[in-house]
C-alpha cells in the first residue's frame, strides 16, 4: 500500500471527497427530533449508491472487532463518541447532539468525513463543544504542512481544546486513507511539535479531533463498536480527508 497517492488516484479523490460532503450535508438536513438513527443508515446508503459509490463502513471489519461493522453511517448521540450503530428504535430528541461519520468508495478509492450537529436547539455549553471541535479540525489541517510532522497536527489540535476548557480523547485519533478505510500513519489529536512522522506531499490523511466536555476517559459499548465517555458527558467528532501538496493543504471532503 502506497503511502503516497499518485496524480490519478488523487483526481479521483477529489471527486469521492465532494460527493461525500454533498451526501454529509444532505444527512445533516434530515436530522430532527422523531427521526430515527436507522432512517438516517439508510438516507446515507441510498445518496451513496445513487452517486455510483460504495459505502466504505458498510461489511468493513477493522482490527479488534468481533464482526464487521453492520451499516453504511457510524452516528453517535450525545455521550457516544464514535462509530455508534445505528437503530430503529433510537429516535432523535430536541437539544441531542448527533456525530455523523461516513465514508464512501468510488472506484477504489476511499474518502472519510465526519461532523456534529445539533437536534433542533441545544444549550449553550454544546455549541461551545461543537465549535471548538470544528475549530480543532481547522487548526489541525492548518497545521498539515508538508515538512512538518503528525506531532505539530496533535498539538494545534489540543491547543484548541484546552483553550476552550475541553479535552481529547488520547484512545482515538486521525489515520491515513485511501487505498483502505484506514491506513498509516496514526494521527493522535494530541501530541509535540516537530515529533512524529514527516509530512510528504500525496500524503491523504482523515484527520479527525474527538472532543469531550467533561472526562477524556471512554469505554466500548457492549454492542462492540460504540465508544462512550465514562462520565456520561457529551463528545463531539469533526473529520475531513485531506491532502498535503507542496503549499497549504488541500481538504478534499469540502464543496
Amino acid at each position: 500500500m502506497a503511502l503516497l497517492k499518485t496524480g490519478e488516484e488523487i483526481i479521483v479523490l477529489r471527486a469521492a471527497g465532494k460527493r461525500l460532503a454533498h451526501i454529509l450535508r444532505e444527512l445533516s438536513r434530515a436530522v430532527r427530533p422523531g427521526v430515527s438513527t436507522k432512517e438516517l443508515d439508510l438516507i446515507a446508503e441510498q445518496l451513496i449508491r445513487e452517486g455510483g459509490d460504495v459505502p466504505a463502513f458498510l461489511n468493513y471489519q477493522p482490527y479488534g472487532a468481533d464482526f464487521p461493522y453492520p451499516a453504511t453511517l457510524c452516528i453517535s448521540v450525545n455521550d457516544e463518541v464514535v462509530h455508534g450503530l445505528p437503530k430503529q428504535d433510537r429516535q432523535l430528541e430536541e437539544g441531542d447532539i448527533v456525530g455523523l461519520d461516513l465514508g464512501l468508495i468510488r472506484n477504489g478509492l476511499v474518502v472519510d468525513s465526519a461532523v456534529t450537529v445539533s437536534v433542533g436547539k441545544t444549550d449553550a455549553i454544546a455549541d461551545t463543544l461543537m465549535n471548538a471541535t470544528k475549530q480543532g479540525l481547522s487548526a489541525g489541517i492548518k497545521a498539515a504542512v508538508a515538512g512538518k510532522r503528525i506531532g505539530d497536527i496533535g498539538h494545534a489540535i489540543e491547543s484548541v481544546a484546552k483553550k476552550n476548557k475541553f479535552v481529547v480523547v488520547e484512545e482515538l485519533g486521525g489515520h491515513g486513507v485511501g487505498h483502505k478505510v484506514h491506513e498509516e500513519p496514526y494521527i493522535p489529536n494530541y501530541g509535540t511539535p516537530g515529533k512524529g512522522q514527516l509530512l510528504k506531499p500525496g500524503m491523504v490523511l482523515a484527520l479527525e479531533p474527538i472532543f469531550n466536555e467533561g472526562s477524556p476517559e471512554v469505554f466500548l459499548d457492549k454492542d462492540g463498536y460504540t465508544y462512550k465517555t465514562k462520565d456520561g458527558k457529551r463528545s463531539a467528532h469533526f473529520e475531513h480527508t485531506i491532502l498535503i501538496t507542496e503549499g497549504d493543504p488541500e481538504i478534499l471532503t469540502i464543496l
